[in-house]
């Protein structure tokens, strides 16, 4: 079985909001082989990862990432890997072709499960698939009101745990933080999971994130997540020894399994977030499950798009039962609600299962992907490097 196609859909929100909300828009990737397709998504820009798909090779070491793809045989697991090296030997100095890959990788997986009449997980050798707790994954409020409205919402829907992020947090004066950070364990109560997201506000300040440990440790928040970049490995390990009972956590940065390898040996971390559609794929993101577990990280994904993606993110750590935190996006746009008619919902113990059906057990919608397609074209010295595609 040869790889035919690789088709990329570019899908949007008629407005783009300038807010940490990575579901206004979705890649999405089709791969045909045989009888067989599969579907995967990249978590990146959509434009820029279509023109590393098709973009003339510059060189030995950068060429299109569709150059190592197409034509390959595809008969086992072992064949995805070995694509998967081909795409970083041959686009090595193409720094998006990891972003890229982790589509690619996700449909090969999907099209493998398909063809073989297994879930991903069982590829990956876990025979079977435990439960995790979703927490309800949102965005700060812009006021203190706001984010306990917020808190008391989800709790009133069953989740047990949630996490704040990004919003006016770490921009403001440390009062402001507190207010937040208080707001949300009221809203939240006593014995609800809270979990608090910086998104790299601080860049690498120790000084100012120490600011805020107090509070965080007063409410008995769990972590709090990527104070810092994901190659502040210093600061992580200062802040790690003064963050007390408040774990760090961090890697959905991370877009290679040495990324994450590090930020595991270096970084002090209690938690290792993985994007699927970031590191490679599933299979990195198996790899990096295999290395945080031996060493005693915690690996939660990390995902705020569709359930397409969420599905993909939960396979690589499947298996690990004590690992049972999973983030899940409560306040996607409506691209990403429409997107996948199967979704993966809470049961009434306010746990999630993956799908027990090949692959990723989950399809998109063509009318939907039709709905907010964009239409694009890429040329060159003359010649059609891509066009939108046809469903």
């Amino acid at each position: 079985m040869k790889i035919e196609t690789i088709d990329f859909f570019y899908l949007s929100m008629p407005e783009i909001l300038d807010i940490g909300d990575g579901s206004q828009d979705a890649l999405l990737v089709r791969i045909r082989a045989g009888n067989y397709e599969g579907w995967g998504e990249c978590e990146a820009s959509p434009l820029v990862s279509i023109a590393s798909l098709v973009c003339p090779m510059s060189h030995s070491a950068c060429k299109p990432v569709q150059d190592s793809v197409l034509g390959q045989n595809l008969e086992s697991v072992e064949d995805i890997a070995r694509i998967g090296n081909l795409v970083r030997a041959n686009s090595l100095d193409l720094l998006q072709a990891d972003h890229t890959l982790s589509g690619i990788d996700i449909a090969l997986w999907d099209l493998l499960g398909k063809k073989m009449e297994l879930p991903i997980y069982n590829l990956l050798g876990y025979p079977r698939a435990y439960s995790k707790i979703p927490y309800a994954s949102q965005l700060f409020g812009d006021t203190p009101q706001e984010t306990f409205q917020k808190a008391q919402q989800v709790r009133r829907q069953g989740y047990r745990a949630t996490k704040f992020g990004w919003g006016p947090f770490g921009k403001g004066t440390v009062k402001m933080d507190e207010d937040q950070v208080h707001a949300a364990r009221e809203g939240l109560g006593k014995d609800g999971i809270l979990m608090i997201d910086a998104g790299t506000v601080w860049v690498d300040d120790v000084g100012a994130a120490s600011l805020r440990l107090r509070v965080l440790q007063d409410c008995q928040v769990l972590w709090l997540e990527e104070p810092f970049v994901s190659g502040a490995l210093k600061s992580y390990k200062k802040l790690s020894t003064l963050s007390g009972s408040v774990k760090l956590a961090g890697g959905e940065g991370c877009h290679n399994y040495y990324m994450a390898q590090q930020m595991i040996d270096y970084a002090g971390i209690g938690f290792i977030q993985i994007d699927t559609g970031r590191a490679g794929g599933i299979t990195t993101s198996k790899q990096i499950a295999d290395y945080a577990h031996a060493n005693g990280v915690t690996y939660v994904n990390h995902t705020f798009t569709t359930h397409l993606a969420l599905s993909a993110s939960l396979q690589p750590y499947a298996g690990l039962k004590e690992d049972n935190l999973c983030e899940y996006p409560v306040e996607p746009k409506s691209l990403a609600v429409e997107l996948t008619p199967t979704k993966i919902l809470p049961d009434s113990n306010g746990q999630i299962h993956l799908p027990d059906a090949p692959g990723l057990g989950i399809m998109p919608d063509l009318h939907t992907i039709r709905k907010y397609l964009v239409d694009v074209e890429i040329k060159a010295k003359g010649r059609v490097l891509y066009r939108t595609p046809t469903l």
